[in-house]
């Protein structure tokens, strides 16, 4: 770990005086007083031997380094009460260390800055292997994650329009400061020391790396985002689809939902799939800065699976393996989490190689459910708990349990504004806050239409039975 100003006190057996320089300031430099000049870094803390009179010379009003030397800390072999006096009150740091030679100083100092640089090269060069190794076997959310770690920060992936693909740490919280710095928009950014790293040359930009790090060492932060930037870029590489290929998955997932077996099976063994059964699945985003398309192509590719998909009005239809299909869940679950944006997929159930068109029919289904509910995935088998009781019951039935919220009708007969309160109610699990949200309606507002709901329905919102009831009712008004 790189040093601070305290730790070189410490080293030296010194007294820190004065405080316009922070005891936890990182130390990057160390030079004799006759070859100040400049600070090196403004974010790092210069170490500055000086004897005595250099002392009293670099702290004259007179001295243009007056001004620039309470940047730095002065290391002086004097702890006199007059040294002490002339560093307080001219607004300074120095470091005081009666009884050392000011002839060993600046070696001394020089040669604890090498070691502390040698041990921050081992770490990068030990964090660029961790880095490889997780590339490996868990692609770009791994990369990003384990990179957050090593700089004890945050990191945000951007693509080369600076739509959010991934983040890790804090990342979600910055996603819109990362963005600003990454394509240099005139936004006021709330974090100071963003760093950003193309991923790809100029003339081949594939993303941007956007990290931030909580740690002294800002140059460790910069090297080890540095590899991981060229590690994404070879990740990424494997997602840049040329049109050809992505009108060559259009044709092919349009045959295999309209093609017979044999047909099927040739053409995904051809494609290099050689399962017997897959599952379908469509996912959308309420986003249109989302690139589906490409998110889905990185997931396959992290998962090792063959790109059997095609983009239809906004949506993508996949097919995977049945053994991946978990996986592909849990992905679309933690993308809000990641990057703040939801998405909505439906499953399907796993279907042999002549009735994909099936399991694509019921994804569709299902991902009309997750849009319904406002869930993130919906699963076609587990549909049936509310749709396979109406759509077994007859018109009379159905008609019946609709009519447990004839009283929520507005002047004109028709389910209106109580109505829709209600849906949202029940979707959001009876979450004021994000029922409030979704309706853009102040709580108190909510609670007021809640208690007129259950005045005029008779339903209790606080008992599980009239809660199924009445979302019961809302499906059978939708049936």
């Amino acid at each position: 770990m790189a040093r601070d100003v305290l730790s070189f006190a410490r080293v030296l057996g010194g007294d820190l005086v004065g405080t316009s320089v922070g005891p936890g300031t990182s130390v990057d430099s160390v030079l004799p007083a006759e070859s100040f000049t400049v600070l090196a870094h403004p974010n790092f803390a210069s170490l500055v031997v000086a004897s005595p009179a250099e002392l009293r010379a670099l702290l004259d009003p007179a001295d243009p380094r007056s001004t620039i030397i309470r940047s730095a800390v002065i290391i002086a072999a004097d702890a006199s009460a007059a040294t002490l006096s002339l560093v307080t009150d001219a607004g300074a740091t120095a470091i005081l260390c009666p009884g050392t030679s000011a002839a060993v100083l600046v070696p001394t100092l020089a040669g604890l800055l090498a070691d502390d640089r040698a041990a921050e090269d081992r770490l990068v060069t030990i964090g660029t292997k961790v880095l490889t190794q997780v590339a490996r076997r868990g692609g770009v959310n791994a990369v990003i994650a384990e990179l957050a770690h090593r700089i004890d920060g945050w990191a945000v992936l951007l693509d080369s329009q600076g739509h959010a693909i991934t983040s890790a740490g804090a990342g979600a919280l910055h996603v819109q400061d990362a963005t600003a710095v990454a394509l240099r928009r005139p936004v006021r950014v709330r974090h100071p020391g963003l760093q950003v790293h193309p991923v790809g040359s100029n003339e081949d930009l594939t993303a941007y790396l956007v990290v931030a790090s909580h740690e002294g060492s800002m140059s460790r932060s910069r090297d080890l985002a540095s590899q991981a930037a060229a590690l994404l870029d070879l990740i990424l590489r494997t997602h840049d689809h040329a049109t050809t290929e992505r009108l060559g998955r259009e044709v092919m997932v349009s045959s295999l939902l309209t093609g017979n077996v044999v047909d099927n099976v040739s053409l995904l063994r051809r494609w290099g799939v050689h399962e017997n059964s897959l599952t379908a699945f469509v996912l959308s985003s309420r986003s249109k800065s989302v690139d589906l398309e490409r998110l889905v192509a990185r997931w396959f590719d992290e998962l090792g699976c063959i790109h059997v998909m095609s983009t239809v009005n906004g949506r993508v239809l996949a097919f995977i393996r049945d053994d991946r299909v978990e996986q592909i869940a849990a992905q679309v679950e933690s993308y809000a989490d990641d990057v703040q944006v939801p998405l909505r997929c439906g499953f399907g159930s796993s279907a042999g190689i002549d009735a994909l068109a099936r399991s694509a029919s019921e994804a569709r289904q299902a991902h009309d459910v997750a849009v319904t509910d406002s869930r993130a995935v919906a699963r076609y088998r587990a549909l049936p708990t509310v749709r396979y009781v109406l759509d077994r019951l007859d018109d009379d039935s159905r008609t019946n349990i609709a009519d447990a919220l004839d009283a929520l009708r507005n002047g004109a007969g028709l389910h209106g504004e109580l109505t829709q309160t209600l849906r949202v109610y029940l979707a959001e699990h009876g979450s004021w806050g994000v029922t409030a949200t979704q309706l853009g309606i102040h709580r108190q507002t909510l609670n007021s239409r809640i208690q007129r709901i259950e005045t005029l329905t008779g339903l209790s919102m606080s008992d599980p039975d009239d809660r199924t009831a009445a979302w019961l009712a809302i499906r059978a008004l939708e049936h």
